[in-house]
């Protein structure tokens, strides 16, 4: 049953649900701002496996070049904790629409930037030093778009569905992968491998800016969530989110940091690393591998909606755990299926990757925004959410290559199998959230160590709230 909404998105006495309509828009926006930016996000680490070892480190040789073009992927998860502090910062400050706007500009202008950008040929050492610079900047820009987009939805949503609401950004995070593979793929069908590395690869940064211009309209016309509004209302606001965070929920910050590594380890793998393992290892064409991926991240998609869904019913902590063991898992089987050297038995290792990597996202975004307490949740979700990017994305990518080539492909899965352990770990220290409530004040109450864990009574949902396209802001 719908309750009726408020004109204002205050805080009625009465606390009525937000009606699906709402929520379906709500979801969309997440959704759509959230594929565009992971868009501009993906496409450079496809390029990275495809052509900047050969246009942006030539002198270093085949090898050595794929390793340093692995290594500004690198770059970026290093800069993700800087703009989770960042963003997090405006985000609890000026609220979640405004930061959301600002991050999708910053990652728009640097992958504008990269499409145009003259290669090592062109204007010598200059061209990895802007490439590395821009990376940095698309980093920063992460770091602040996933904790503010899971964070939009899950403000909205009713209590006992948030699961299923919030997993909708990441799901954008899939599609953006698919989209990304696709445009190469079809870049790759009008152009020949000579033009492909000339200009053709170019094609999709470029096409990022008709993408950001539809996000910058859709972001634009969205309504701040009710939460941060009653919240802003309440004059509970801190002048320093990060302190407040690290103060208050220290144990949290760090557990949740390390419940996410195995995420982002069986995301580089399933998709920037076994691009490049099936091209220059197992010799599948380039648009084979790419419609691979393409296909992995609907599966992610999937994989986000289902577990997040799932998460409403049985636990966000439970499914967490599920997906982790199954990664760790998963790696004994899909490595020696891929070096089969059969294109199908390749499809179905990558894909399991990403689809397993999407079931760990999906309930993610829910069981962070209950962890945390309004006034510095935006921060300590990113920056949660961005350290563990930084161990779980940023390493691999500079290790992986060599430890294959010296231990072999199965330590790869060993290693994914010992990260997943330690995320189980971080998740068995930490605890169950879906009860929670996120109204804006319920933390005051509770226990300065454990967030808001004294307050464990479902909450009928978010507060009422105007449609979210009808912007106030």
């Amino acid at each position: 049953m719908h309750e009726q909404l408020t004109t204002t998105g205050q805080v009625p006495d009465t606390a009525p649900e937000v009606s699906s309509k709402v929520m379906r828009k709500v979801a969309s926006v997440s959704l759509i701002g959230n594929m565009i930016e992971f868009y501009d996000f993906f496409i450079y680490a496809t390029a990275a496996a495809l052509v900047f070892p050969h246009l942006f480190f030539p002198a270093l040789g085949d090898s050595a070049g794929a390793v340093a073009s692995f290594a500004t992927l690198g770059v970026a998860f290093v800069a993700r904790p800087v703009g989770s502090v960042v963003f997090g910062h405006m985000g609890d400050r000026l609220g979640r629409k405004r930061t959301l706007v600002i991050t999708l500009l910053t990652m728009g202008l640097a992958t504008l930037i990269v499409g145009l950008m003259p290669t090592a040929s062109q204007i010598g050492v200059a061209a990895p030093i802007i490439i590395v610079v821009l990376r940095l900047l698309q980093g920063l820009a992460a770091g602040g778009e996933w904790a503010g987009a899971v964070l939009y939805a899950a403000e909205y949503a009713p209590g006992n569905r948030r699961g299923f609401w919030s997993s909708f950004p990441p799901t954008g995070s899939g599609l953006a992968l698919a989209l990304g593979n696709s445009a190469y793929i079809l870049v790759g069908l009008f152009t020949n491998d000579e033009s492909f590395m000339s200009y053709g690869w170019r094609i999709p940064f470029l096409f990022s800016a008709v993408l950001v211009v539809v996000g910058l309209y859709i972001r634009l016309r969205t309504a701040e969530t009710p939460i941060f509004k009653q919240h802003l209302k309440s004059g509970e606001t801190t002048r320093a989110p990060l302190g407040e965070a690290l103060r208050a929920q220290p144990r949290q910050v760090l557990l949740s940091a390390g419940s996410v590594l195995v995420i982002f380890v069986l995301y580089f793998v399933g998709s920037t690393y076994f691009i490049s393992y099936g091209t220059a290892d197992l010799g599948h064409s380039r648009n084979a591998v790419l419609a691979v991926v393409m296909a992995g991240g609907l599966a992610y998609a999937a994989a986000c909606l289902a577990f997040g869904r799932l998460s409403d019913t049985y636990g966000r902590r439970r499914m967490l755990m599920l997906a982790t063991g199954l990664g760790a898992v998963w790696s004994f089987v899909a490595f020696p299926l891929a070096g089969t050297g059969s294109l199908v038995a390749f499809a179905v290792s990558a894909i399991g990757f990403l689809a397993i990597s999407g079931a760990a996202n999906g309930p993610l975004g829910s069981f962070f925004a209950e962890l945390y307490r309004t006034h510095y949740r935006y921060t300590a979700a990113a920056l949660s959410y961005n350290v563990g990017a930084v161990l779980g994305g940023g390493v691999p990518p500079l290790i992986i290559a060599s430890m294959v080539a010296s231990l072999g492909i199965m330590s790869l899965a060993w290693f994914l199998a010992g990260v997943g352990a330690f995320s189980v770990a971080c998740l068995l220290l930490l605890s169950e959230t879906r009860t929670r409530k996120l109204d804006a004040d319920h933390e005051v109450s509770g226990r300065r160590g454990d967030g808001p864990e004294c307050d464990r009574r479902p909450d009928s949902g978010a507060v009422g709230a105007q449609a979210p396209e009808q912007s106030s802001n």
